[in-house]
């Protein structure tokens, strides 16, 4: 495990270190996502190369599709 470090500042931003922003294809204007574990954070860009490898994690049941279907019709009665 590397470590890099940076400082908060006032307003509670944080600058990311020009070989972590290479490495991980961050620019200006990506988002990034907060995520927390435990007693840990972890920021993950939220790039296209990181969406692409997102692709097929949802297979299997239940069926994000027709969960989304099923909740239509149900509002459409509501």
């Amino acid at each position: 495990m590397n470590t890099e470090i940076s400082t908060v500042t006032t307003k509670g931003q944080v600058v990311i270190p020009a070989k972590l922003r290479r490495k991980f294809g961050i620019r200006r204007g990506t988002l990034v996502a907060f995520v927390t574990e435990d007693h840990r954070m972890i920021l993950q860009p939220l790039t296209p190369e990181f969406i692409r490898s997102l692709r097929g994690s949802l297979k299997g049941e239940p069926s994000a599709l027709k969960f989304l279907l099923e909740e239509r019709k149900r509002e459409r009665e509501l």
